[in-house]
């Protein structure tokens, strides 16, 4: 009997989320590929691992057996897979990161431009997830390093199981519609009457520069609910409204845009996500150290990070948690 280390992680995950989509989901995969790849697996051990129960699904005793030894098997093939990156002169591997659209723009082109002439063994496969879902991923093995955001009013809920390293700081910057906001520094209140716009309160970036706001004594009058930052800015350049944009952002600035200074900044950190439950892999490590430095190159270089919860590694050579 030979076992797809694929189907058992889809065995695992639907022992943690209990429904075939939500476990597909964690995965980025379809239900109906998470259904017959769960099928397949029954039909390599040769006995029932799922049973239905109206619309959800539960694993047999056998089933949970199964997915008891699959966090074994995966952890093995992690620690192994760690091993013998540790004892190749040239590293090869493959990773999957999580990202979103600011460092994807601000930090990987040079990053792993700059990888692949010094480690080209070294292929890395990115994944565009909301900030607020590539920790996760990371947890559940979907992926193998994520980009993670905390902000100075707003940390991100963390995870034991994962470690980070401190990659960069940024500040957030008034963006409003060319001279409607003075030179120099303005503060979040002289801001509390205008139109704003933001992504919704559930998203990490929302949710911050809504308690910062709020810090200052009001709630932004949201007109326009955007997720992405380079269509904030589009709508601040035709005058639509004002709202707040990080270091890496400024990449997408369009012309008609003013960058004003917060006299009490709001800051943010930018880290990477990896699991602790194996030995660091070298691949990851020289990935972070690309990173870094293109964050050093662009001037956000976390020289002095904000303080994170337990498990961040804040230190410029440190690697554990």
């Amino acid at each position: 009997m030979e076992l797809s280390l694929r189907r058992l992680r889809m065995l695992r995950e639907l022992h943690r989320r209990g429904t075939v989509t939500a476990a597909a989901t964690a995965l980025h995969y379809s239900p109906s590929g998470v259904s017959q790849q769960l099928a397949q697996l029954e039909r390599e051990v040769g006995v029932k691992l799922v049973e239905r129960h109206g619309r959800r699904v539960q694993l047999t005793e056998l089933g949970l057996l199964l997915s008891e030894h699959a966090e074994d098997i995966l952890g093995s093939v992690e620690r192994a897979t760690a091993a013998l990156e540790r004892a190749q002169e040239g590293v090869t591997a493959r990773l999957d990161a999580g990202v979103w659209a600011s460092v994807a723009s601000g930090l990987l082109p040079t990053a792993l431009s700059a990888l692949a002439v010094d480690h080209p063994g070294i292929e890395v496969r990115t994944v565009e997830l909301a900030p607020e879902e590539t920790a996760e991923a990371v947890r559940d093995g979907a992926l193998d390093l994520s980009f993670v955001i905390d902000y100075s009013d707003h940390t991100m809920p963390w995870d034991a199981d994962l470690a980070r390293v401190v990659i960069a700081v940024e500040r957030l910057h008034v963006a409003a519609p060319s001279g409607t906001v003075p030179e120099g520094t303005t503060s979040l209140t002289a801001l509390a009457e205008s139109p704003w716009i933001l992504p919704g309160p559930r998203s990490h970036f929302g949710r911050a520069v809504r308690i910062a706001c709020q810090r200052h004594g009001f709630a932004p009058r949201v007109s326009h609910k955007v997720e992405e930052q380079s269509t904030a800015l589009a709508m601040v350049a035709g005058g639509l409204g004002v709202t707040l944009v990080s270091d890496l952002g400024l990449t997408w600035l369009p012309a008609g845009v003013d960058i004003v200074a917060l006299d009490e900044p709001v800051m943010r950190t930018v880290s990477i996500a990896y699991r602790t439950t194996s030995p660091l892999r070298r691949s990851v490590e020289l990935v972070i150290d690309a990173v870094r430095t293109a964050a050093a190159e662009k001037g956000v270089a976390a020289s002095s990070p904000l303080p994170g919860p337990p498990g961040t590694d804040t230190s410029q050579d440190g690697r554990e948690a």
